[in-house]
């Protein structure tokens, strides 16, 4: 029976996605586990890195636009998309994980120099983990709506990650009922709702409190204190950052955005003061589906324009 609801619901996905994200899947063995990633295109890479409770389906129409001049690299982390969701004895959800699987995948993919990263939520964590270990590899930045730094001090944690991260209600709402990615797909967007279609989308890989587990594990692996674990991998990833200050960086940024709201932009632009910065003040979270057609070329202009100037 168990086999059966997992393939009706891979079918499901199957015909979600025939429109939408008409990318090869590619899967790495990750220490026993499925690791998905689309790889598309050809020329200088592009590495783009989601967040919770998003996967590789976030950036499709940024594929679709750079794929033509650029290799397009999109993981899904485990437990999300398309990846693998094994239980806690057979992974350890944690940021120093998170940063080793993109690692072992651009290894695997021999991708070693001039990677532009693009980095979303906690894949801003991870993507500039990964930078601070390899700082040379890295040749240009974009930002959106995102982190890689403590909480700012002006910025309290939201009610509803508090919930999750330490209580059991937040558990049995997270792992039980899918509020946070249900939900995210709704206030994650604020110009207009999310397309049926596409909100099925974003939720359908998290459709069992099995699937669930990544999205509840990286709420619980917010570090707010020193004696959390991963606080000091923020401390020293934070104190990395300012070796990319001379970097071309673009930062587009959704100011509805209820959690990566103006706190956090303020701490980017202070430590990027020559950061080319588009905030768009009717936009929220999920900036890609908000203002896609306004970022996506953004994005695009921005990597032919400072390509030519790296050039000269």
């Amino acid at each position: 029976m168990v086999v059966m609801l997992e393939s009706q619901s891979e079918n499901k996905l199957d015909k979600l996605l025939t429109k939408s994200f008409p990318f090869t899947r590619n899967y790495i063995n990750r220490n026993g586990h499925q690791y998905h990633y689309v790889n598309e295109g050809q020329g200088s890479p592009v590495v783009m890195v989601h967040g919770n409770p998003s996967w590789s389906f976030y950036y499709r129409n940024l594929i679709s636009a750079l794929s033509e001049n650029h290799q397009c690299i999109v993981p899904d982390h485990i437990g999300c998309g398309l990846s693998d969701k094994p239980g806690d004895k057979d992974y350890d959800y944690t940021l120093a994980n998170r940063i080793d699987d993109l690692a072992a995948l651009l290894a695997h993919l021999n991708v070693k120099e001039n990677i532009t990263l693009v980095v979303h939520d906690w894949g801003g964590m991870i993507g500039m983990g990964y930078a601070a270990r390899y700082p040379e590899r890295i040749k240009r930045l974009v930002i959106l709506n995102t982190g890689a730094f403590h909480l700012p001090k002006a910025k309290k944690l939201p009610s509803a990650l508090w919930l999750g991260r330490n209580t059991f209600i937040g558990t049995v709402l997270v792992r039980g009922f899918n509020a946070f990615s249900s939900i995210a797909s709704i206030i994650g967007v604020k110009r207009k709702p999310m397309a049926k279609e596409i909100r099925q989308a974003y939720v359908a890989p998290f459709n069992s409190w099995q699937n669930r587990i990544s999205t509840l594990r990286f709420i619980q692996d917010i570090p707010l204190k020193p004696a959390d674990r991963n606080y000091q991998l923020v401390t020293d990833i934070s104190e990395n950052l300012a070796q990319f200050k001379k970097l071309p960086m673009l930062i587009c940024w959704g100011l509805k955005d209820f959690v990566f709201d103006k706190h956090f932009l303020d701490e980017w632009q202070q430590r990027f003061p020559h950061a080319k910065v588009h905030a768009f003040d009717d936009c929220g979270h999920y900036i890609l589906e908000d203002a896609s057609d306004e970022v996506v070329p953004l994005i695009n202009n921005f990597l032919k324009t400072s390509e030519a100037s790296l050039s000269s």
